[in-house]
């Protein structure tokens, strides 16, 4: 493939393509008026929480699993961190995502869905068109459950905002439950009463295609952890071997908590017209090291460090996160902004 120039994901922004609004009120959800659960898990933040590997879709080589006769799993709703740079915005976006893509016995369908969205608070015509986009967060089943597994920034302006949201869903049709999933690219707009999201941009990773023996390792390694979503990115055969290589290499000293890999990302650099290096294939974003999100102020400064270091090592041109290092090959090989304060991105230019 011909190399291009590289775009770093932490270049000055104007205005991209993907953060083009849709021309509809934008609708608020306040992290007071939440929904709440019996069983909330801790906060996706804190040190104690936990995602198992069927929920995370982590590291089987398969996008979905089915059992006859078995039974969904609770809705836990996800909860923000202690260090957020702006919940809010998370809260409203994942909100939306649980309400879309969870529903009882008899309640699917895209009308149904309209009707949970519009319970939230948002105007019934932007309530009806968000369901339309949810794709296959609406499939056609009897009941389903989303389980959040992580909600990261695509990008963060004053005025506007990127939340992907990771996420597994179990459906259930008849007395078989199916284990999938997808990525959301969630856009918000800041209005005068608070964060409100605009628009919904699903992950589409294309159908599997034959794999070389880097993309089957990186399947088959229990230290890489990989959502429903970032699975199926490297099934589809459309991940660059850099990105492959990098991720079996870091496997070796750390437990990977992989957030996103090429869909499920904005087409941009959020704010830019400057094509991002995920869609084409070239970048991967971790949530959790060893066990321990990125976000949560008690994980170690220090981990984090030398996992920034060790992706340069393994061939990163591009690392940015919440710590900002110095040295470096280049002079900006190492970055640090609010829209990377969540997670490690890991970039190569081909």
């Amino acid at each position: 493939m011909a190399r291009r120039p590289t775009v770093r994901e932490n270049e000055p922004s104007g205005v991209g393509r993907r953060s083009l609004l849709l021309g509809t009120a934008a609708w608020c959800v306040c992290a007071a008026g939440c929904s709440t659960s019996t069983k909330a898990s801790p906060p996706t933040g804190s040190p104690s929480t936990t995602t198992s590997p069927s929920a995370a879709g982590s590291h089987t080589a398969s996008g979905s699993t089915a059992s006859a006769g078995a039974t969904l799993p609770p809705a836990v709703p996800w909860r923000p961190g202690p260090s957020e740079v702006e919940p809010a915005a998370k809260v409203a976006a994942v909100r939306l995502i649980e309400a879309l893509g969870t529903w009882p016995t008899g309640q699917g369908g895209s009308d149904n869905a309209a009707a949970r969205a519009a319970a939230l608070g948002i105007p019934a015509r932007l309530a009806g068109s968000l369901a339309a986009q949810a794709g296959p967060l609406t499939p056609a089943a009897d009941a389903a459950v989303v389980r959040v597994i992580d909600a990261q920034y695509g990008g963060i302006l004053s005025h506007s905002a990127s939340v992907l949201v990771v996420c597994a869903q179990s459906t259930r049709t008849g007395a078989a439950v199916q284990d999938g999933g997808t990525t959301v690219d969630v856009r918000l707009s800041r209005t005068s009463t608070g964060w409100g999201v605009t628009s919904l941009h699903p992950a589409n990773p294309g159908p599997p295609a034959a794999l070389g023996a880097s993309a089957r390792a990186v399947l088959a390694q229990s230290r890489i952890e990989l959502p429903p979503a970032s699975a199926a990115d490297i099934r589809s055969g459309q991940v660059h071997e850099s990105v492959l290589s990098a991720m079996l290499r870091l496997a070796g000293d750390y437990r990977v908590s992989v957030s996103v890999v090429r869909t499920g990302h904005p087409l941009d650099v959020f704010g830019t017209n400057r094509p991002s290096d995920h869609p084409l294939g070239r970048a991967f974003d971790v949530w959790r090291i060893d066990g321990h999100p990125v976000v949560d102020p008690a994980t170690s400064r220090g981990l984090i460090t030398a996992f920034m270091r060790a992706a340069a090592a393994a061939g990163s041109y591009n690392v940015g996160g919440p710590v900002q290092l110095s040295g470096g090959s280049t002079a900006n090989q190492y970055f640090s902004d609010a829209t990377h304060h969540d997670h490690v991105h890991i970039g190569f230019t081909s």
